[in-house]
Order: structure tokens, then C-alpha cells, then sequence
């Protein structure tokens, strides 16, 4: 699982296609390149684990005589580096010893064998002293858990390498790990935290093995605009000069957040569904799609009402650039789940705002606690007195 700096860690590469290999809207003759490219990366590195799941899956056909090649190779390697972890404990000092564990944990990651790897990497944890190499193996079982987006061993080792820090730790290990627990948040739908985490690291990213640097951008924009108020976005990310360096490359985005910002808003639906293709067909993003466009349009539409008492439905659906019966339906749903504050008078065809001020709707939290604590109380007192 090693990278050089700039390259995205091949693993995480093999994961994107098997999401798309499995994907719906991918046309048929997109997955047979898919499948063989797939196949490629197996043969590569002797997944046999891999391609043993993905045989049973019907993902793969059999091939025994390919399974029994690869298993030959891996028995072969294993032996070698069980022998020379041997020989460093025999011969050799501490620091080898657990380069010899480290290479058996990164061979069982590299054929795709999770619960070895976890295991050995375990074991290669006790063999390591200096907080900075422990971090190491924390961000390699941090790959292994997005690889399978596992996300309770994802938690715990965020958990663990934070512990971790608390003893030590260099900057540039630290703000890697920002962009680990960003996705982590991005992938369980905390878009608000994600949103600060990659915010935080946009001037010092270098975490190349999780994502290119437009990618990124990409996910850094996505979770600002729900995340963010209009003064906020302006600085940090409208006007961000790291962001404005590469969003220009990615199709629709720039559209997307300029025209939002500048209250387009018929350019702004437009650069809106040419980037739902994208979002639909991100391995992190596809499990929020629909919630990520029901966000992003209730900040469209809070935004376009805030600026007024009240406004005809016909005036709405032309500044959005759509009919008059989309907007109704739309504004209905968002109105009864209380995502929006107004109310439709049908009969002139008006929506009027009634924006609660900030004093009025704590009155009404406070009145509704109160009211709470009270039943809990008399209901208490009822079990006393029984």
C-alpha cells in the first residue's frame, strides 16, 4: 500500500472500479473494460481473496488454473518472509526485526487479505516504538478500512490515532490524518465537520494516496454549500486562491458555486444536474444521493426567499428556470418537512415567508422543554407515591 507522492494508492483505485463494476448506471460495455481491468490488478498482485469473493459474487468467472498460479506465488512469498523474519529476530536488531513484520503486514494488505493484514499489522505495532511509525500503520489500516468501507474500523483508528497525537506526532502526519477523518465524516454524512476538516487542509494536502487534489476540491466545494453560511463561503471558499487554482477543471463545479453565491439560479440548477452524474457515480458520495440534492436545494431555495416577505410562485419558477408545477410540488415538500419558512397562498399564487426570529424560537424551545420536564416529573412523583 505504499505511494509516492501525487499517486493514489492503487487499492483505492481497484475499490472505485469494483463500486462501478456493480453500479446500475454504468452502461454494459463501460463494465466489460471494467471487468478486465479488474482482472488486471488481481493478476497483479495475487488477490486471490479478492478474486475468490468476487468469483462467488459472479462478479468474475473461474479460472483454476489462474487461482492456483496465485496461490502458489503467495505461498512462495509467504515462506520467504516468514524466513527472514526469522532471521532478524536471530541475527539482527529491533529496527529490522519490525521492517521484516511490517513487510508481511503490507503483503497480506497487498493481496487483499483483510483479516491478515490486520492481524500482522497488530503484531508489527508491538515490534514499534516511535509514535510517527505507529501513526504509519494506523493510516495503513485507515486505507484497508476505506478499501472495504468498514466504518467502525475507520472510527477506531481515527480514535486511536488521535490518542496517538496526545504523545506526539509531526504536523504533516496530523494534517493527513484531517483528510482521513474529512471522508470518514463526508462517508457517514456529517457534511458540517467534513466540510471544517478540508477546509483546515486545503493548504497543506498532501494525502495524494486517499484522492487526487481535484477530487479533493471537488468534495470540499460539495460539503461547504450545505455546510456553510454566505459570508463563510464567500471567504473560504469562493475567493479560497487553492480552490480557484483547480475548479476550473472539474466540469459544472465552478458554475455550481459561482452562481449560487451569485444568486443565478437558472445557471445554477442547470450546473446542478451536470454535476449529479458525478456525484451519483462517487463511491463515498452515491449512499447520500438523494439527501445531498434535497440539502442543496434547501439552501437554494432558503436563499432566494430570504429576500423577500413575499413573492409570486410564477416569479420563483422563472428565476429557477422551471414550471410553475415543479416549483408547487417542490416548495410543498420542503414546507411540510419544515425545511422551509413560508406558506403557499394557492389561490393568488403568492408564497409568503415566516422566518421565525432567533428570540421567539428559543421562547418556544424553552416552553416546550418545561413542558416535558413537568410530565416527567408528575410521572415520577406517581411511581413514588405507588
Amino acid at each position: 500500500m505504499e505511494n509516492q507522492e501525487g499517486t493514489q494508492q492503487p487499492h483505492l483505485v481497484l475499490a472505485n472500479k469494483l463500486f462501478l463494476l456493480t453500479h446500475h448506471d454504468v452502461q454494459d460495455i463501460e463494465k466489460v473494460h471494467l471487468k478486465e481491468e479488474v482482472l488486471t490488478a488481481i493478476k497483479t498482485d495475487d488477490m486471490v481473496p479478492l478474486y475468490e469473493t468476487l468469483m462467488a459474487e459472479s462478479l468474475l468467472e473461474k479460472d483454476q488454473s489462474l487461482l492456483d498460479s496465485m496461490r502458489a506465488k503467495n505461498e512462495d512469498e509467504l515462506k520467504k518472509l516468514d524466513e527472514k523474519i526469522a532471521d532478524a529476530e536471530e541475527n539482527l536488531g529491533e529496527s529490522e526485526v519490525r521492517e521484516a513484520h511490517l513487510a508481511k503486514s503490507l503483503f497480506y494488505i497487498r493481496i487483499g487479505d483483510k483479516d491478515k493484514a490486520l492481524e500482522q499489522l497488530k503484531v508489527t505495532e508491538g515490534k514499534t516504538v516511535a509514535v510517527g511509525q505507529r501513526m504509519d500503520l494506523v493510516f495503513y489500516t485507515l486505507q484497508l478500512g476505506f478499501f472495504y468501507m468498514d466504518f467502525d474500523l475507520i472510527s477506531k483508528s481515527i480514535d486511536k490515532a488521535n490518542n496517538l497525537f496526545e504523545e506526539g506526532g509531526d504536523w504533516e502526519r496530523k494534517n493527513r490524518l484531517k483528510v482521513y477523518e474529512g471522508l470518514y465524516c463526508m462517508s457517514t454524512r456529517n457534511f458540517k465537520k467534513a466540510a471544517d476538516l478540508f477546509l483546515d487542509s486545503i493548504s497543506t494536502f498532501t494525502t495524494y494516496e486517499l484522492f487526487p487534489y481535484d477530487t479533493f476540491i471537488f468534495y470540499t466545494v460539495l460539503t461547504s454549500i450545505i455546510s456553510l453560511d454566505r459570508v463563510s463561503l464567500k471567504q473560504k471558499v469562493v475567493d479560497a486562491p487553492e480552490i480557484l487554482t483547480v475548479i476550473g477543471k472539474i466540469p459544472h463545479l465552478s458554475e455550481f458555486l459561482n452562481s449560487l453565491y451569485d444568486c443565478q439560479y437558472k445557471s445554477f440548477f442547470s450546473a446542478f444536474a451536470g454535476l449529479t452524474e458525478q456525484i451519483k457515480l462517487d463511491r463515498y458520495l452515491h449512499p447520500h444521493f438523494r439527501y445531498y440534492m434535497r440539502e442543496v436545494r434547501t439552501v437554494v431555495y432558503s436563499q432566494f426567499l430570504e429576500s423577500y416577505k413575499s413573492v409570486t410562485i410564477e416569479a420563483m419558477a422563472k428565476a429557477f428556470g422551471v414550471t410553475l408545477e415543479f416549483i408547487d410540488l417542490e416548495l410543498s415538500r420542503f414546507i411540510a418537512a419544515g425545511k422551509l419558512h413560508c406558506k403557499i397562498d394557492k389561490v393568488a399564487g403568492v408564497l409568503e415567508t415566516n422566518r421565525p426570529d432567533a428570540k421567539n424560537a428559543l421562547y418556544q424551545a424553552t416552553i416546550k422543554q418545561g413542558d416535558f420536564l413537568l410530565n416527567r416529573i408528575q410521572k415520577l412523583s406517581r411511581v413514588i407515591d405507588l
